[in-house]
């Protein structure tokens, strides 16, 4: 059975441990995203290591598309599949059902929606997405969900969260039935509730109060950067905190930038994801501990300094510039690559130095000291 050990705290910053079947991961962590089962930009579980990665994150939704979970299961599950032998959470198929289908129809049981790909229609429902996740046999699968954008109407939110709520307990009866069969992949899955109910206060008490009677291994906080201000997002991270068990991990879903992170840690977030690091990359936007640089302006056409001097990146250590400005006005695939291999490490060192600053007792001068710096445009 998985545990989460709460090592200190400084204020609602929170340093744990979260052992699971596939390995421990140290808390604050950023969870890398492979959505198809890889990170964009051509990186693969081999590099992973290299780049600090502890959690490779992947997508129920498009792995039920393509290659078909079952296939997956058939390979030996995601870990066998991807190569990647750490933690792997995978999303619920909730929030792409709600984001890329055009045409959908909520109705108790689950949704009916078109494929994104060809059009054909999908049903998916809380046992569905539980059977789905079993057969890719991640580490941690989360609870099938309803994200609304924000903002909502409250009534309707209000019914969406009571739905969400009922929709949690068919996961979690449905995991339970899944871990009790002989030929499950993976007979240690760990589920994760997920709190929902937009940028209304009371409904976010409400639901969090609700699912944490569960016991839950994890749970985690939805339906934000969806629409609201950041200001907004923050505020309801506050609201919801008191309310989270504080012996289970907490996971912000899809959130953020640098900045949102590290004051999100300072709110009691424990776990991120984000597509942002490798999406920035592509487009030859790099993190650094001065701020964030677009790497094809003129200015590094001759500078020969790495991205960032102080990260200790293969990246970094290797290449400058000037390089990977050429690489990215030549359009070629490497420069792309570079790049999500730097914002990457970049996301795992920041965690990282939060986790060592957390240790020292030192988190409100590294706050202080780097607030500033990781928002800024260069």
């Amino acid at each position: 059975m998985a545990e989460f050990k709460l090592i200190k705290k400084c204020g609602c910053a929170r340093r744990g441990e979260f052992s699971t079947v596939h390995g421990t991961v140290q808390t604050p962590a950023f969870m890398n995203v492979a959505t198809c089962g890889a990170i964009k930009g051509a990186v693969s579980a081999l590099d992973l290591k290299q780049i600090k990665c502890q959690v490779q994150l992947c997508n129920t939704y498009h792995l039920h598309l393509r290659p078909g979970d079952e296939n997956v299961r058939k390979l030996g599950g995601i870990h066998k599949f991807t190569r990647w032998d750490g933690p792997i959470l995978t999303d619920s198929g909730g929030f792409q059902v709600f984001s890329l289908a055009k045409l959908r129809n909520i109705k108790e049981e689950g949704v009916t929606f078109a494929s994104h790909i060809d059009g054909h229609k999908i049903f998916m429902g809380p046992e569905e997405s539980m059977r789905i996740q079993s057969n890719l046999g991640s580490t941690i699968a989360m609870a099938f969900d309803e994200c609304i954008e924000n903002p909502a109407e409250y009534n309707y939110t209000k019914q969406s969260c009571q739905r969400t709520y009922r929709w949690l307990v068919r996961c979690k009866n449905e995991m339970d039935r899944l871990n009790s069969l002989e030929d499950t992949i993976n007979r240690e899955q760990l589920l994760f509730g997920i709190n929902q109910g937009s940028t209304y206060r009371d409904l976010r008490i409400d639901h969090m109060k609700q699912i944490a009677e569960l016991d839950l291994p994890g749970y985690a906080i939805g339906g934000l950067a969806v629409g609201e201000s950041t200001q907004q997002m923050y505020d309801i991270i506050e609201t919801v905190e008191p309310f989270m068990p504080t012996d289970r991990p907490r996971y912000l879903m899809g959130v953020g930038t640098p900045a949102n992170i590290l004051e999100a840690v300072r709110r009691g977030i424990d776990i991120f994801d984000c597509v942002m690091p490798s999406r920035n990359a592509r487009h030859a936007h790099v993190f650094t501990w001065e701020g964030c640089r677009n790497m094809k302006n003129a200015k590094y056409a001759l500078d020969e300094s790495p991205i960032d001097p102080e990260c200790g990146c293969p990246v970094c250590r290797n290449f400058t510039r000037a390089y990977i400005r050429h690489l990215f006005k030549s359009e070629e695939m490497l420069g792309m690559r570079l790049a999500v291999l730097h914002n990457l490490y970049f996301y795992n060192d920041l965690t990282e130095r939060i986790r060592t600053a957390l240790d020292n007792d030192t988190f409100d001068e590294f706050y202080e000291k780097n607030i500033e710096n990781l928002g800024k445009r260069i």
